[in-house]
């Protein structure tokens, strides 16, 4: 019991999701990712000859959203059920920085409350990143067709050139965006 209050290892979680994606394509030839799955949900409940993006028989994708629900209820437990109560380990350096941005480390928090609270959601900074920041995660993710673990796993795993071409993309975004943006809005 004590394994599933822990975080498993590198080496035991990234072969369990590399085997997902190949039991996926070896039992149906179904590609696994999580993007897709948003646009099957709103195939289902829009109706279909007024957007030409959601004009298709969702009904053949059904796997996925019992995929994703598998996916909300296995963080739920994870997060909720089986949390760890002690703080996530981190360097002091790290701890240090975090702190010095008004995140709260002693309590276990690794994001800044002046933006990711209920009490600050309609703050300039908490509007600016669920406005912008949605709007850049869905565009970005339509633009690249697909999501990062779509790419990340299963095209990497399939060899396809454009998902390695999103894949570090999607890592030179996010590094460029904590690195300049992100202090940028905590300023504001």
């Amino acid at each position: 019991m004590k394994t599933l209050y822990e975080p498993w290892p590198w080496y035991i979680a990234g072969p369990v999701i590399g085997i997902t994606a190949a039991v996926l394509l070896y039992i149906g030839n179904k590609r696994l990712g999580v993007s897709s799955t948003l646009r099957h949900i709103c195939a289902a409940c829009l109706p279909s000859s007024g957007i030409p993006l959601f004009g298709y028989d969702w009904r053949k994708e059904l796997w996925s959203l019992f995929f994703i629900t598998g996916i909300i209820l296995g963080g739920f437990i994870g997060g909720y059920l089986l949390a760890d109560p002690l703080p996530v380990n981190i360097s002091s350096d790290t701890s240090d920085y975090l702190r010095s941005k008004g995140v709260d480390v002693e309590k276990g928090g690794l994001l800044p409350a002046a933006l990711f609270s209920w009490e600050n959601l309609a703050s300039p900074q908490g509007l600016l990143l669920i406005v912008a920041g949605g709007f850049l995660v869905g565009f970005g993710t339509r633009y690249a067709q697909g999501c990062t673990s779509g790419h990340g796993i299963f095209g990497l795993a399939t060899f396809q050139w454009p998902s390695l071409v999103a894949t570090v993309s999607f890592f030179a975004g996010g590094i460029l965006f904590s690195h300049f943006v992100l202090p940028w809005i905590l300023t504001l």
